[in-house]
């Protein structure tokens, strides 16, 4: 079952301006093991963890730092976890947390998926 799902783009000149003109704002948004990269690969992080934001429906107690952008095995993107927002998904019953990224013609997009393996009548309490 799809328990939320997020998207977002973003303009990667206009977020690299904002890192140069706020140098303090690459260590806010990202873990110490995603800052060294290139603009248009932060930006493309960037919109996953917004999107990720989105997909929870843009819950307050996320922090950046708890959300990192890794790669699997494959090389895939996916999210490590930590803190109060691993908490929150495993509340919610959320069981894999599905990204995409992308960054092309200037632009850096991410799509979030969460799904659980649980049908709604057990994570409702409704019987159907």
């Amino acid at each position: 079952m799809i328990v939320g799902i997020g998207i977002d783009v973003v303009d990667i000149a206009r977020f690299e301006r904002s890192l140069t003109r706020a140098p303090a704002l690459r260590e806010r948004l990202f873990a110490e093991s995603e800052r060294d990269r290139p603009a248009r690969s932060l930006a493309a992080r960037f919109a996953a963890k917004e999107a990720l934001i989105k997909a929870f429906g843009g819950d307050p107690v996320i922090r950046w730092h708890d959300m990192r952008v890794v790669q699997d095995e494959h090389g895939n993107p996916d999210f490590a976890l930590s803190g109060a927002i691993a908490e929150l998904t495993a509340g919610l019953g959320v069981d894999r947390v599905h990204l995409t990224m992308s960054h092309d013609a200037g632009i850096a997009s991410a799509f979030v998926v969460l799904e659980s393996a649980a049908d709604r009548a057990t994570t409702t309490g409704n019987a159907t």
